[in-house]
């Protein structure tokens, strides 16, 4: 979707300045943020996509007046409320005030969660068949305005750039973020000029990379 996230190219947000030697925590409460989403999620009742589009669809303003580990843990209590996990009594009160409902996955505990990341959550799959687009190949990104998820960036539709890459076969968020099953597709690495993107005006010898799945993706002319 079209939302608050989708920034590349836009102005006036102001210049990025990366922190010299940048914390992975800025405050205690983001671990704890983290933690919670993490355990959250291993209880099965979303997928990764899913979670990405529950924080991309919250309201621009909120969006872009939050910082990370705040747009994750409203994004949270909108899943977990969505689902009837919290109500907005608990939400405000801070604690439970409800028995747990049941979940497809039961709660893990600390040696479950340690195994959990230590494998990850791998999203690749097998392939069913061929990909269509081999590194060297000259593409063109459909004009795409979904209503729903895509990891089709806005900046990059309707754009010419050359694969690269084929990372292989991987769920497809565009279907796996509303339970539509996660219909695998290929992905590939597409390389983009700064220029194709954002015409004459973008520095002359910029490049983006972009992973697209492959119904992304057409043949160009």
């Amino acid at each position: 979707m079209n939302g608050a996230q989708d920034l590349g190219g836009m102005m006036g947000f102001g210049p990025v300045r990366p922190e010299s030697d940048e914390p992975v925590f800025h405050g205690e409460w983001e671990k704890r943020a983290l933690a919670i989403t993490l355990a959250s999620a291993a209880l099965g009742e979303w997928n990764l996509d899913m979670g990405r589009h529950a924080r991309e669809t919250l309201p621009p303003g909120e969006y872009l007046t939050s910082s990370y580990y705040e747009i994750w843990t409203k994004a949270l209590a909108k899943m977990l409320a969505a689902r009837g996990m919290v109500t907005a009594e608990e939400l405000t009160a801070g604690r439970a005030l409800l028995p747990p409902v049941p979940t497809r996955k039961p709660r893990a505990d600390a040696a479950a969660a340690a195994k959990a990341l230590a494998n990850g959550s791998p999203y690749d799959r097998p392939q069913t068949a061929p990909a269509r687009f081999a590194p060297g190949d000259v593409v063109r990104t459909k004009v795409m305005h979904p209503r729903g998820h895509t990891r089709l960036p806005r900046y990059a539709r309707g754009k010419t750039g050359t694969v690269v890459a084929v990372h292989g076969v991987f769920a497809y968020p565009d279907t796996n973020a509303h339970g539509l099953g996660e219909r695998p597709q290929w992905c590939y690495g597409v390389r983009f000029t700064g220029r194709e993107l954002w015409g004459p005006d973008a520095e002359p010898d910029l490049e983006v990379m972009v992973d697209c799945w492959e119904p992304y993706l057409e043949a160009s002319a």
